[in-house]
């Protein structure tokens, strides 16, 4: 096997000698870059060694970046020089997070995979590739088992993890429990998007203040996609796809952080609102078994408020900031058979670092980033 660039650290937990891994944070400047900085300033599991950008290169972390999250950038991490891409930048990180755009996410991280590192992407690039897991750690765990598949088909030491588009992520955490309970005929989402999830440059202030817009370019197919992915289920090393009809209708709003959405369920049988709540809040996952880091407590937190959940008050709600799902409103709708309520998750953190982090901390439990 390649060397993976596994080093020792002196951290205990529990009186057990744990291995601290040297990672890479490829896009780092970015907006979702800061959000891995800030994560994982303080890892108990991951030390961050290598920062990696474009226009940036060369600079110290401190003086390249316009930092738009709360407080100062670390200061362990401020001081670090940011370097350009190279496989000899990056020979010393046994574990790779990639914040690029899909463009560049296509072949670098192939490349990386090749050269047996570990990728955590969030890129769209790799997704929907047959042998590629799109992971969410509560929901399919078991896809990561495609890794095997991946590493034989490919003839690599290596491997690429994706985590979903940011939309999806909060819906599919809420659809687990939910799809359970019954045979459901159709879904029906609608999605009220913070603009954070279009990145610092992505929506015109003109165009986006006292205003909504309602068209988010592939967002829509997306969320479809990766949906039936995700909810599938692994027979003979391959995902067959969930198969329940989806119609969801995107809307970007003028909030900064948190993507609010609509879910209406009809299913076979009517599901009355107590059973969807207990199954709601009684949903965990491997995570949780764990004890992971950046695993909340409680995946999806329900409020029996009529009016929330709310983006500016509800986004940074659970045991770990930001990674719990906040669902509210659930209701049987006007048919019969329907189930209706409203979801919020943060896009940048459950939906986006925080997400890869703890993807990256299921595959150390799992003692998939070990030789």
């Amino acid at each position: 096997m390649a060397d993976t660039g596994l080093r020792r650290d002196d951290v205990t937990k529990g009186g057990f000698s744990m291995r601290k891994i040297d990672v890479a944070l490829l896009g780092a400047t970015g907006s979702v870059g800061q959000r891995y900085v800030s994560m994982l300033a303080e890892h108990p599991y991951f030390r961050l060694r290598t920062l990696v950008g474009r226009s940036s290169a060369g600079k110290k972390y401190g003086e390249a970046v316009k930092w738009m999250l709360e407080g100062e950038v670390p200061a362990e991490i401020a001081s670090m020089r940011v370097e350009e891409f190279s496989l000899d930048t990056l020979k010393d990180c046994g574990l790779i997070f990639s914040a690029l755009p899909s463009e560049a996410a296509s072949s670098r991280e192939v490349e990386l995979a090749r050269i047996g590192k570990i990728v955590v992407s969030e890129a769209s690039a790799h997704r929907m590739d047959q042998d590629v897991p799109l992971l969410i750690p509560e929901v399919n765990p078991q896809h990561l088992l495609l890794l095997e598949r991946q590493r034989s088909g490919r003839k690599w030491d290596g491997g690429i993890v994706t985590t979903p588009n940011c939309t999806a992520v909060g819906l599919d955490i809420v659809l687990a429990p939910l799809v359970k309970l019954a045979d459901v005929k159709l879904i029906v989402v609608n999605t009220m998007q913070a603009i954070s999830g279009a990145g610092y440059l992505g929506v015109p202030s003109m165009s986006i203040l006292e205003n909504v817009i309602p068209f988010v370019k592939d967002e829509e197919e997306k969320v479809v996609r990766e949906t039936a992915k995700i909810l599938g289920r692994i027979e003979d090393g391959k995902i067959v796809n969930a198969s329940m009809p989806m119609a969801v209708s995107c809307n970007r709003v003028s909030t900064i952080d948190g993507h609010l959405e609509s879910l209406l369920i009809e299913y076979e049988r009517e599901v009355s609102a107590d059973e969807s709540i207990d199954a709601l809040s009684n949903f965990t996952g491997e995570p949780q078994k764990y004890g992971l880091p950046t695993a909340p407590s409680r995946p999806i937190i329900v409020r029996r408020e009529q009016d929330r959940p709310q983006p500016r008050i509800d986004r940074m709600q659970g045991s770990v900031p930001g990674m719990s799902v906040v669902v509210g409103r659930v209701r049987r709708g006007a048919a019969k058979k329907t189930l209706q309520l409203t979801l919020l998750s943060h896009n940048t953190i459950r939906g986006a670092a925080g997400g890869a982090i703890l993807t990256a901390e299921l595959m150390y439990a799992r003692k998939l980033l070990q030789n």
